[in-house]
């Protein structure tokens, strides 16, 4: 990874983004006049491109780039607003004060919702196992302006930290989270999911293990929720109950922790 300027910028622009190379300890390149086509060929490398209003990462093997946006999070909070019905809330059943942690965070679509239901007095914490996703979604959270105070506020209460979430599960002392949170991305699910489409070249593989769920059992207070394809056999392989929704390609599981 090098990071590099957008194509207009000014002496903040520069200084912004060698500050962000320092964050990530990758080298900082001049863009000049060049593309980021011609900077991902010249130094074979993924590409991450400090803007005025956004960061984002162009991977080498990639025609689009990734960057943050709050995604669905923003209507599907719109409708909670008003009362309407989320699936995923109907899974985690998260109220005030509770505490929830997303091990597979990608964007914070999900952990959004969980954040703004938890309220201050709760927390929510995302695991992401991609050091450079982690410092956009984590930068992003903080800087996005949706216009909205109780997204904005939604969004800056995650806490974001890079990290193989077994190996954040296997620190985390029993009981000391409500929920803990699987979504994660294989790829039946990125090819059937434009939303997503773009995160395949940074995405971090991680199967549901046998240990995965011991750990997650361990931490989780009230219940383990996955969100999975609908073909998926790991609901039936450690036996989640599953909420199935006819038009949907994706479906809810929950195990309780006590199981």
């Amino acid at each position: 990874m090098i990071a590099t300027t957008g194509g207009r910028t000014d002496e903040n622009g520069i200084l912004l983004a060698k500050e962000v190379a320092r964050d990530l300890k990758i080298s900082y390149v001049d863009r000049k006049k060049s593309s980021i086509k011609e900077l991902k060929h010249h130094y074979n490398k993924d590409v991450l491109m400090i803007g005025r209003n956004r960061l984002e990462i162009h991977p080498i093997t990639a025609n689009e780039p990734v960057f943050f946006h709050p995604n669905s999070a923003m209507f599907r909070l719109k409708r909670i607003m008003i009362g309407l019905d989320d699936p995923f809330l109907r899974a985690v059943q998260l109220s005030e004060g509770m505490t929830f942690l997303d091990c597979t965070v990608g964007l914070a679509s999900d952990s959004i919702l969980a954040s703004y239901v938890v309220g201050r007095s709760g927390r929510v914490v995302g695991v992401e196992g991609n050091r450079y996703l982690a410092y956009l979604v984590k930068r992003g959270l903080h800087e996005w302006n949706s216009q909205l105070l109780e997204m904005n506020n939604a969004m800056k209460w995650i806490e974001v930290v890079h990290y193989d979430h077994l190996l954040y599960l296997k620190k985390c002392p029993s009981d000391s989270f409500d929920v803990v949170y699987f979504d994660p991305m294989f790829e039946k699910t990125i090819n059937e999911s434009n939303g997503i489409n773009s995160l395949k070249h940074l995405a971090v593989y991680s199967e549901i293990t046998a240990e995965v769920l011991s750990e997650a059992k361990r931490v989780a207070k009230r219940r383990i929720v996955l969100k999975d394809h609908y073909q998926s056999n790991t609901f039936d392989k450690f036996n989640f109950i599953v909420e199935k929704r006819k038009t949907a390609k994706f479906h809810f599981g929950y195990i309780h922790a006590t199981m």
